[in-house]
């Protein structure tokens, strides 16, 4: 694919799928007014369930779905409310149970509310907090009472009384140390204004997060092009059965561009996956919508690494979760791709290497 930036190339995607994903807040397509003397239109029916499976989220008493959503694209990229309502709706109907956002995703926290707070007892909703602060302008406050307000404010926009798993959003290990956030956290689990907390972050914050004893959940990028947790979290993670959400599963695709992307958002796993050279992420073998080819072998080499109970994938387009959930049933990669891949990383991975935040 040519060089693009992400932003064009997403809202192009959300352009093209517009008029298909017009589904309304129910869930049922919208039509218009049917003219006079025509036989009405047939009621749609909602998709079928994919057969996903599902995990215990470590200690918690949650079941979580593999795959679940991330709604950064549809907030950075303004998403029209018409598509999100899509988006959502279908994947709750096909299996879908963990929507993942944060309150620095521009509106998507608001979107999600208006798409889907009706059906709220039908997922599990987390959100990330710290980098907004308490009159609602970017920036990162991480005291007592910024991150209060914070999840104040994410109930507010959510439309619910309760966050499923409110995440510390990739603060510094010295913020960490220093607790006050942390203290926050654990006042509004008190308070009933959220069931579990986590921490959202890699490398030693994260490592630092989970030895700490304190949260319940750890969120971290995990795919082909960023690997430094298999050997660094994951396993401590395991042990403190810690609930682990894979952000970032697919390497947001970086091998799609031919060339350097202008976006700088995708350029360090695209240099990344040069030197790493797996035979399915080049070639013709990217197009390959298959479970073999680059989107499933990444999808499928996150999903099934021991210790990750959700992959959460963002879109704009209203088919890709069901796309995405059905690339997932061809279950785990071969003991030899894994290794492959496994190999390939220990070979060319440089000490800078570390988790994308």
């Amino acid at each position: 694919m040519p060089s693009h930036s992400r932003r064009d190339f997403l809202k192009h995607s959300a352009a093209a799928t517009f008029a298909a994903s017009a589904i309304g807040a129910g869930g049922a397509r919208a039509f218009a007014a049917q003219p006079e003397g025509e036989k009405p239109m047939p009621t749609p029916t909602k998709p079928a369930k994919v057969e996903v499976e599902r995990r215990k989220f470590g200690k918690t008493d949650m079941t979580v779905a593999i795959l679940g959503f991330g709604s950064a694209e549809i907030g950075y990229e303004r998403t029209d409310q018409a598509v999100v309502d899509g988006i959502l709706n279908a994947a709750l109907d096909q299996g879908l149970n963990v929507v993942d956002t944060a309150e620095c995703y521009i509106d998507a926290e608001e979107q999600i509310g208006r798409a889907i707070s009706h059906r709220r007892k039908e997922f599990y909703l987390f959100t990330k907090c710290g980098h907004v602060r308490p009159d609602g302008s970017r920036g990162d406050d991480w005291s007592k009472a910024g991150t209060l307000a914070s999840i104040e404010r994410s109930l507010v926009r959510c439309k619910t009384d309760v966050l499923d798993l409110i995440q510390l959003h990739s603060c510094s290990l010295d913020t960490l140390k220093k607790g006050e956030c942390i203290e926050a956290l654990e006042e509004a689990k008190k308070q009933g204004k959220v069931r579990y907390i986590g921490y959202s972050g890699d490398s030693q914050a994260a490592k630092w997060a989970i030895e700490s004893g304190k949260f319940d959940a750890l969120q971290t990028s995990i795919n082909i092009a960023d690997q430094e947790c298999v050997e660094l979290t994951l396993p401590l993670a395991q042990e403190k059965n810690m609930g682990v959400v894979a952000k970032r599963p697919i390497a947001n695709a970086a091998w799609r561009y031919d060339t350097k992307p202008d976006n700088g958002y995708h350029v360090e796993y695209w240099n990344r996956l040069q030197a790493l050279k797996y035979p399915f992420a080049t070639g013709d073998k990217r197009q390959d919508t298959g479970p073999d080819g680059a989107a499933g072998t990444a999808l499928r080499f996150s999903a099934f690494l021991p210790g990750v109970h959700v992959c959460i994938v963002g879109t704009s387009r209203p088919e890709r979760w069901r796309q995405n959930a059905e690339l997932l049933r061809a279950g785990p990669l071969s003991a030899e791709t894994m290794k492959m891949i496994r190999d390939r990383w220990k070979e060319a991975a440089k000490p800078d290497w570390t988790g994308q935040t």
